[in-house]
């Protein structure tokens, strides 16, 4: 796939900024350290490739993951092979860091192991015992000192999202990222509703649920009247859904291909069709699935 294929392929923000609908996760970097090469040349690739957007949380291998990712976009910055301005991150807080001075403790190591001045999206890796009012005070810091451009959550459903939203300050909620793909369509009920309603873009991590996916007979089936992968034929259902960010991991090249492809397959109206009778939309509200 060409660089345009995927720069192109955008979400809109609520206030009309945008960003890439389709980006890679770090999930499980970062914790071994002979894999730690493999890893950096996989997301140069990636770089490579045109990928613009990386997901990442200092939960990941004990901030390894962010680590890498850091390495891996400060070599290809150093090469001018990409422009800082045209990346964006996203790293996420753990909740028991969650009151407002560690929020911008949580922070400034992350920007550490990132080698960056500025994280481009910082959420709320899930909802803990700390208040919400704490983390939107160290939220609020972090904006207003230029460490972060915006701020969201990840795991939060409606309920949780309307206690966010009423807190002062939390009207500034700019993603919130949760388990979506045809596998889990919980969050069709009444979730992705609530966020098309307020504009907030909803990032769909586990998209091919953990490889599984890759593997469904029916994918496979749709896949086969357009050449393309299962995989492909996943992501570019979600790509389809409005509002909807993807972040598959993809470390082996031939996965990066099958993940690049999905913003060129169109599926027709027989392909969704045979995707519903194998993934029926939920009928009912339903807990978030959660990794």
């Amino acid at each position: 796939m060409t660089l345009p294929d995927v720069s192109l392929c955008t979400i809109a923000f609520a206030d009309g900024g945008r960003v890439p609908a389709l980006g890679l996760g770090t999930w499980r970097m970062g914790e071994r350290g002979a894999a730690r090469a493999t890893e950096e040349a996989s997301l140069r690739h990636a770089l490579e490739r045109g990928v613009r957007l990386f997901d990442t949380a200092e939960m990941y291998g004990d901030g390894g993951a962010e680590s890498v990712l850091g390495a891996a976009l400060g070599a290809a910055m150093r090469a001018r092979d990409v422009a800082r301005e045209s990346l964006f991150i996203v790293s996420k807080v753990l909740p028991q860091n969650g009151d407002a001075a560690g929020v911008v403790a949580a922070c400034d190591a992350s920007r550490r192991r990132l080698g960056l001045d500025v994280i481009d999206l910082y959420l709320l890796h899930w909802r803990g015992g700390v208040p919400l009012a704490q983390t939107l005070a160290g939220f609020e810091r972090l904006l207003a000192r230029g460490h972060v451009r915006r701020v969201g959550v990840s795991n939060f459903d409606v309920d949780d999202l309307d206690e966010w939203t009423a807190l002062t300050g939390g009207a500034r909620c700019d993603a919130n990222q949760v388990w979506y793909s045809l596998g889990e369509r919980g969050p069709e009920h009444a979730l992705i509703p609530w966020q098309r309603r307020h504009g907030v873009p909803l990032m769909a991590y586990c998209p091919l649920d953990q490889g599984a996916l890759a593997r469904h007979a029916a994918l496979r089936g749709v896949g086969e009247r357009h050449g393309a992968a299962a995989a492909t034929v996943a992501l570019a259902w979600l790509l389809g859904q409005p509002g909807v960010i993807a972040i598959p991991k993809a470390v082996q090249p031939q996965h990066l291909d099958d993940v690049l492809a999905a913003p060129r397959l169109r599926l027709e109206d027989d392909d969704h069709a045979a995707l519903a009778r194998a993934f029926p939309a939920p009928t009912r509200r339903r807990p978030l699935a959660m990794r």
